[in-house]
């Protein structure tokens, strides 16, 4: 029976993905509602035939504009769609580094034998690293390259599996649930009281993302 039970999926708690949204609007993060996934045969619940991006990207085309920290207006999306997942835009407070965890886990010790600050961490699916940094004014941002969503980073010579979330991008945050029975969480939470509140500097961040991922 213990076998049994070790193999079912989990599930978030009733309020888990309410609570979670509440949280992030508390640190000021907007949020929007992401889809969920697909029953049997069905991995996503949108209309895209082969979505790329299964049960990991907003409900609505509209999200950029939806997005917002009023509770309110979170209560009403959850109470409607309790097991919708939830999605957190870039490039607003601060923009997220995604990388593929083999790299993500090396960088994340380097970064504490060498003092650099870690802020933020998140692990979706167990295959990809979301490194939570500051973001940059759109005036500094046009210095760097950006990955937007339609950025396919293993094909960059110099980063491969790098992809930057800033302006008109997002990514899906903690509790939410893939597909695949996985899901995504905190390996450094931004709540208060722990380790990886602050948002570091971007550019220390991604020299060691950067080199980890060449």
């Amino acid at each position: 029976m213990a076998g049994v039970m070790s193999r079912r999926k989990r599930r978030p708690a009733a309020g888990g993905m309410l609570d979670a949204a509440l949280g992030y609007a508390a640190l000021g993060w907007p949020v929007c509602r992401g889809v969920e996934p697909g029953g049997v045969g069905r991995a996503c619940v949108c209309d895209r035939m082969g979505c790329p991006d299964p049960a990991a990207h907003p409900v609505s085309a509209a999200w950029a504009l939806e997005a917002t920290t009023a509770s309110e207006t979170i209560r009403r999306w959850w109470s409607e769609s309790p097991a919708a997942n939830v999605i957190l835009p870039t490039g607003r407070v601060f923009d997220v580094f995604d990388v593929p965890a083999e790299a993500g886990v090396m960088a994340l010790a380097r970064m504490d034998r060498s003092g650099v600050q870690v802020g933020p961490v998140a692990t979706v699916d167990g295959r990809r690293y979301l490194f939570f940094v500051a973001t940059r004014s759109p005036a500094d941002e046009d210095e760097w390259w950006s990955c937007h969503l339609d950025c396919v980073p293993d094909t960059l010579s110099e980063t491969p599996g790098l992809r930057w979330h800033c302006r008109d991008s997002y990514v899906v945050a903690p509790p939410s649930r893939l597909p695949s029975g996985n899901g995504v969480g905190w390996i450094r939470s931004p709540h208060s009281g722990e380790r990886g509140a602050a948002l570091p500097d971007p550019i220390v961040v991604l020299d060691v993302l950067a080199d980890t991922c060449e």
